[in-house]
């Protein structure tokens, strides 16, 4: 089995950074995407952002375009998101997850494991 755990979470004011982390352990894959998805409060889960194995791939939602930036380190097995310029309506529960296909679907259906989530407060 895949373990993804989150990192990184908070309160944040409107306009603050945070960075979140996502390690993965367990089982392990030639090569894999890793990609963000959050869910807000009464809101469906929606693709953030996601970047392949190499890291010369990614895609973002446009909602977080120019915003945030995905990154990894495969030595570490670990995903980063970047997120400066935060607003109000970032407030989610984010979650990481592993495409082991090495993919960038946007669709949550096309993820194999994921992660519990770290929460993200941003207060006006």
């Amino acid at each position: 089995q895949v373990q993804l755990v989150e990192s990184g979470g908070g309160l944040v004011q409107a306009g603050g950074s945070l960075r979140l982390s996502c390690a993965a352990s367990g089982r392990t894959f030639s090569r894999y995407s890793m990609g963000w998805f959050r869910q807000g409060p009464g809101k469906e889960r929606e693709f953030v952002a996601a970047m392949t194995w190499s890291g010369t791939s990614t895609r973002y939602a446009d909602s977080v375009k120019g915003r945030f930036t995905i990154s990894r380190d495969n030595a570490k097995s670990t995903v980063y998101l970047q997120m400066n310029s935060l607003r109000p309506e970032d407030t989610a529960l984010y979650y990481c997850a592993i495409d082991p296909r090495n993919f960038l679907y946007i669709d949550s259906r096309e993820y194999a494991y994921w992660g519990q989530g770290t929460q993200v407060t941003v207060s006006s």
